[in-house]
C-alpha cells in the first residue's frame, strides 16, 4: 500500500464518516419526531421507544450508506482539486487508475459489509423492532397466529388453517390447508383447496378436496370447486398477522421460500424480486464512487466541487437512483420485468451514465 493510496484512503473515510453521521442523525431526527407523539399516546416507555429506533439503525444504514459514499467522494476529489493536489498528482504522472483506486476498494468493502448485513442482521434486527413496536409500545393483543415461511392460524371449530402465500393485501391466500380437530385433537377432516378468495359473501376456498378420515380407519376423498370457509378475520388481519415480508427473512431463508414456491408452482415474482433486489442494492456503492469521480473530474480534471455543490449533486444523484430502482422494483413484483432485470436495472443504467462521463474525463 502507497503513502499516496494511504493518504486519499484516509481522507475518503473520514469525509465518508461525517457524511454518514449527519444523514444518520437527520434520519433519525426526523423519524423519532414524527413517531414519537403517536407513540406517546399508547403510553410506551421511552426505553422501549428507544430500544425501537436503536434496532432500526441496521436498515437505515443499508439505506444511506450509498448516498454517504457519494457524498464523501464528490467532497474528498473537491478537496484534493482545491489544494491543488491533483494538479500535482498529474505532474508527477499518477494514472487516474491510481487515483480512484483508493476509492473503488473503500466502495468495494462497504458493499461487502451491507451485503453481509442484509443477508442476516438487518432481517433480524427489523423483526425485533416490529415485536418491540407491536408488544411493548402499542401493547396489540398476541392473536393465536404463527407468523413464519408457512403462516399458521388458529380458528373456530376447533381448527387449523395453514397457508402457503397470502397475498398483498390479504384477499387471496395460496396453498390453503384447514385442519378440523375431533375428541382428542384426532384429524377428522383435511379441507386442501388452491386458494381461498375474500368476496362479497365471504370467504370462499376454490379447487381443492375434502378428506374425511372416518373412526374405522377409511379415508374419504370429494372434490369440490368452491367452498365456504367459515372466517372471521378480515383480509387487513392477514396481511398484517401472516403475512411474510421478505424484509424479516434472512436471504438463505427467503432463497429457501422462493425454491418451495417454485415446485409449487405459485407466482413469487414478488419476493423473487425482492431476493434479487437486495443482492444487488449493495453494489452501488461501488456505482457511487465512479458516478462521484466521473462528476468531479468531468471537465479538465481539475475542477473543484465545493461543499455546497458536492452536497447538492449527490442529492440528485440519490434522487433519480431511488426513483429509478423504485420503480424498476415495482415492475418486477408485478411481473412486467424479470424480477432480476428489475433487481439490477437502476444499477446498470448508473453504471453505464458512471463509465460514459469517465471516458470523457480530459485527466
Amino acid at each position: 500500500m502507497t503513502i499516496l493510496f494511504r493518504y486519499i484512503g484516509l481522507e475518503f473515510a473520514k469525509l465518508f464518516l461525517m457524511c454518514f453521521s449527519g444523514l444518520m442523525t437527520i434520519y433519525l431526527v426526523i423519524d423519532f419526531f414524527e413517531k414519537l407523539r403517536r407513540f406517546l399516546k399508547f403510553d410506551a416507555q421511552m426505553s422501549d421507544i428507544l430500544a425501537f429506533f436503536l434496532l432500526r439503525t441496521p436498515g437505515i444504514t443499508f439505506q444511506i450508506a450509498p448516498l454517504a459514499v457519494l457524498m464523501a467522494t464528490l467532497l474528498s476529489l473537491g478537496l484534493l482539486s482545491r489544494n491543488h493536489e491533483i494538479t500535482a498528482m498529474r505532474s508527477c504522472g499518477v494514472s487516474l487508475g491510481r487515483l480512484a483506486a483508493p476509492f473503488l476498494v473503500i466502495g468495494g468493502v462497504i458493499s461487502v459489509l451491507l451485503l453481509g448485513m442484509t443477508s442476516v442482521i438487518i432481517p433480524t434486527a427489523t423483526a425485533r423492532a416490529e415485536y418491540v413496536k407491536n408488544t411493548f409500545i402499542e401493547k396489540k393483543p398476541q392473536n393465536l397466529a404463527l407468523k413464519a415461511a408457512r403462516p399458521w392460524l388458529q380458528i373456530r371449530g376447533p381448527a387449523l388453517l395453514n397457508v402457503e402465500l397470502v397475498e398483498p393485501g390479504g384477499r387471496v391466500l395460496q396453498g390453503v390447508r384447514v385442519y378440523q380437530l375431533g375428541p382428542q385433537f384426532r384429524l377428522t377432516l383435511l379441507t386442501e383447496a388452491r386458494q381461498a378468495v375474500h368476496t362479497e359473501r365471504g370467504w370462499l376456498l376454490q379447487d381443492g378436496i375434502d378428506r374425511r378420515f372416518l373412526p374405522n380407519g377409511n379415508v374419504t376423498m370429494e372434490p369440490f370447486m368452491e367452498k365456504p370457509l367459515p372466517l372471521s378475520q378480515e383480509p387487513q388481519d392477514f396481511d398484517s398477522w401472516l403475512a411474510v415480508e421478505s424484509e424479516s427473512l434472512t436471504l438463505r431463508e427467503l432463497k429457501a421460500y422462493i425454491d418451495r414456491l417454485s415446485l409449487d408452482g405459485y407466482n413469487f415474482s414478488r419476493v423473487l424480486t425482492d431476493y434479487h433486489g437486495r443482492m444487488a442494492f449493495p453494489f452501488v456503492s461501488v456505482i457511487m464512487v465512479l458516478v462521484g469521480i466521473a462528476l468531479s473530474l468531468r471537465k479538465m480534471g481539475t475542477r473543484g466541487t465545493g461543499l455546497a455543490m458536492g452536497i447538492g449533486q449527490a442529492m440528485v444523484v440519490g434522487f433519480f437512483y431511488w426513483m429509478t430502482h423504485s420503480v424498476a422494483i415495482a415492475l418486477g413484483r408485478s411481473g412486467v420485468l424479470l424480477p432480476v432485470l428489475a433487481a439490477w436495472m437502476a444499477n446498470i443504467m448508473f453504471l453505464s451514465v458512471a463509465l460514459y462521463l469517465l471516458l470523457r474525463v480530459r485527466y
